[in-house]
């Protein structure tokens, strides 16, 4: 087994020698599928796999605009349609300096099993820009934003392929993004989810990924018959997914001691309470401020800089800010300081030795594949209302969003509890997420 692993790895890299992030993404998923796919005659000869890796189509292009000095910036802009077996490509676009190729391969790659664990027909895509929209204009953004579109929109549609928000990505640019998309094509369509409510958005559609992350933690927790009530709760990261997760702790029962952003993390021993977190969102979404201001309202707290705060002790852990941020020695600590369980709120933010460190002390471990689809899943709830020219009621979005993450859980279980009964919840994503894009695969042909 390990040889048929080793060779399959070994043909991806030969293709993918310089994209560090999407060779991480396919050796986790090898390495429990591999052993499934051997096991299952069905598969023999298809090279499911091997398909499955290699995006059906990637799209890269200049993005040329004009900045408030009237001087031209040129950015590089992309679109990943890995795989649309199973639906049209769906996934986020991401605007951040560190954009390229192969974050966004891998994004899109996880993406597609992401979009299968949820039951919903979406195929799996990724996209964006190495544009940074910190430190420029409202009018600034909406020229790139139109510009990106210009060139993007011959490549999507509500059929084709749905672009959502990502990092750097949120309801402003997606408006900028979409007015571009409704002139150039003359009609309004639900080609772009995270769309404001008065022009076509869902209600929870903001919360979803953070809900769906602590709805799916919850689950975890009653397998062992525990919950969030009375829990000390980390948390990373202090955007859209951050905020929420926390939210939803609150409301749960549990007690939420940091924040944290690229320069550092806050450590509130008290708790970040509904007002505190209030305050958090003002101060990220409104004045786009740092994390470290929230101790001029609230001195008692503590601000970390240049760190992370996987070094506070906790029962949870919710890594919710960007890929690779917890590494084996932060999981390490988590475990000695008595972390019971870890979910994943961001894309990829455990690295695979940190994910070994928590299997190998048999704790409770969400993959973002899984933990974090509730964003994903509640687009394609915006996609269906969109189609229905309807609107749900916030509750019955978050019942639908509930159900979507219990489903997923059960999924996990299915294909991902070990002889020992530990619940390997890698392997339960990876598998069940498989299993229904290869059998829509191998029924359209080679295509």
């Amino acid at each position: 087994m390990k040889s048929n692993i080793e060779a399959f790895l070994n043909l991806v890299k030969e293709r993918n020698s310089h994209e560090p992030e999407f060779l991480q993404a396919v050796e986790e998923v090898a390495e429990t599928v591999i052993p499934y796919i051997v096991k299952h005659d069905i598969y023999y000869g298809k090279n499911i796999l091997l398909r499955m890796v290699e995006p059906e189509r990637l799209i890269s292009f200049r993005v040329s605009w004009v900045d408030d000095k009237g001087e031209i910036q040129v950015n590089r802009g992309y679109r990943v349609q890995m795989n649309s077996a199973i639906g049209p490509y769906k996934g986020g676009l991401r605007f951040h300096p560190t954009v390229n190729a192969s974050i966004l391969k891998f994004l899109a790659f996880e993406q597609v099993f992401k979009n299968s664990l949820t039951t919903l027909p979406m195929g799996g895509g990724k996209g964006g820009s190495d544009f940074d929209p910190k430190g420029k204009s409202d009018n600034e953004i909406m020229r790139f934003c139109h510009a990106f579109m210009s060139e993007l929109f011959r490549y999507i549609g509500p059929n084709t392929d749905i672009p959502a928000g990502d990092i750097g990505v949120g309801t402003r640019e997606i408006g900028f993004l979409f007015g571009m998309y409704k002139k150039l094509n003359n009609e309004f369509t639900g080609v772009l989810t995270g769309k404001g409510m008065s022009w076509g958005g869902s209600l929870i559609r903001p919360e979803a990924t953070g809900y769906g992350n602590v709805y799916f933690a919850e689950k975890m927790l009653e397998t062992k018959g525990d919950s969030f009530k009375g829990k000390n709760v980390v948390v990373s990261g202090s955007g859209n997914v951050a905020q929420y997760a926390a939210e939803k702790v609150l409301q749960l029962g549990g007690k939420v001691l940091t924040l944290s952003d690229s320069s550092g993390y806050i450590y509130d021993e008290a708790g970040i309470d509904e007002k505190k977190l209030a305050f958090v969102m003002e101060l990220k979404n409104v004045k786009r401020g740092r994390i470290s201001e929230y101790l001029e309202s609230y001195p008692n707290a503590k601000f970390v800089k240049g760190k992370t705060p996987w070094e506070v002790k906790c029962e949870i852990a919710l890594p919710c800010a960007t890929q690779n941020e917890l590494q084996e020695d932060d999981a390490k600590v988590l475990i000695k300081n008595g972390c019971i369980c870890v979910s994943e709120g961001a894309n990829m933010p455990s690295t695979k030795e940190a994910i070994a460190v928590f299997h190998k002390a048999k704790i409770l471990f969400a993959p973002g594949k899984a933990s974090n689809a509730g964003g994903v899943a509640t687009s394609g709830l915006e996609m269906t209302q969109n189609s229905l020219r309807y609107k749900w009621t916030r509750e019955e979005v978050d019942n639908k969003l509930k159900d979507i993450m219990s489903n997923i859980h059960k999924s996990c279980l299915e294909y991902g509890k070990d002889d020992d009964g530990y619940i390997d919840y890698v392997k339960g994503a990876n598998i069940a997420g498989f299993v229904k894009v290869a059998e829509a695969m191998m029924a359209q042909g080679v295509v």
